[in-house]
């Protein structure tokens, strides 16, 4: 299929790319790397009015390390996070994650913002930056203002972000010395969408666990964090994977075997970090 009609504007700073977008109007969309947006154009998923182009502003691109934070552009392509040396010294939860990003002809196009703001459920970097606790900074009509992972992630696809507004950058805390990470996915073939996937973080008493490709959107698993803080055994808090999670089966794998990937990930990644090993039957 072709797309429908739609008016183009590139913008060369983020307050030209706000006043585009005012004018456009609300059915406007950001054309950051176009990976996904462009393929749901072509099959009419999506029919905007106007797409603005973001992708040559430079002050959206980039990786910073400000003191304890680490500050991703929007705009920095996959494969530019994936090589850069903050990253891999300061977030090696991201950079472990980053070649399981679908291919690298897509990676070289695709953006570190794209992913998060498209909140796909089955994709690494949404999953990434809620593992580490991430913010996100927002520019809009009425200025600027932060969102931290936890409430930013909606559902399917949905996310915190306003009419008119755009993600500038992700920042990212840098983990306390001897944090642990782990990260794993599922999936039928190299590049394609887990089946389950998981993040995991381990720092001083406290833990996160991000499953994604089980739900709408990335989501911890409470249950098995406390299970972790409390000194539960892997095999023990593989129990809890999914516990008061919404889990919910697709063309891959039914809900229940959904929650067994879950339960498995989990639980060779606490073996591996911590090293106990529960060979009981």
């Amino acid at each position: 299929m072709k797309t429908s009609a739609f008016a183009y504007y590139r913008a060369h700073s983020v307050d030209e790319a706000l006043r585009l977008h005012a004018v456009a109007g609300e059915n406007a969309r950001w054309l950051a790397g176009g990976q996904s947006l462009m393929a749901a154009l072509n099959f009419r998923l999506d029919e905007p009015s106007a797409l603005i182009d973001v992708s040559r502003i430079d002050a959206l691109r980039g990786v910073t390390l400000a003191g304890p934070t680490v500050r991703i552009g929007a705009m920095t392509r996959h494969v530019e996070v994936a090589s850069d040396p903050i990253i891999a010294a300061h977030l090696p939860l991201i950079h472990q994650a980053m070649p399981h990003v679908a291919h690298p002809a897509i990676r070289n196009r695709g953006t570190f913002g794209g992913s998060v703001a498209l909140a796909d459920p089955a994709a690494e970097m949404p999953a990434c930056v809620l593992a580490l606790g991430g913010t996100m900074e927002l520019v809009g009509p009425n200025g600027v203002r932060r969102v931290a992972a936890d409430d930013f992630f909606l559902g399917s696809y949905e996310t915190a972000l306003q009419p008119g507004e755009l993600l500038a950058a992700v920042h990212l805390p840098v983990p306390a010395q001897g944090a642990r990470h782990g990260f794993a996915e599922l999936a039928r073939r190299n590049g394609d969408y887990a089946m389950a996937g998981l993040c995991l973080m381990l720092a001083g008493g406290s833990a996160r666990v991000v499953f994604f490709g089980l739900s709408d959107r990335p989501v911890r698993a409470r249950a098995a964090e406390a299970a972790i803080e409390a000194g539960a055994a892997p095999r023990d808090v593989a129990a809890l994977a999914t516990e008061g999670l919404a889990v919910f089966g697709d063309l891959n794998a039914a809900e229940p075997t959904k929650r067994h990937y879950a339960a498995v990930l989990l639980r060779r990644e606490l073996e591996r970090l911590t090293g106990h090993k529960d060979h009981a039957a």
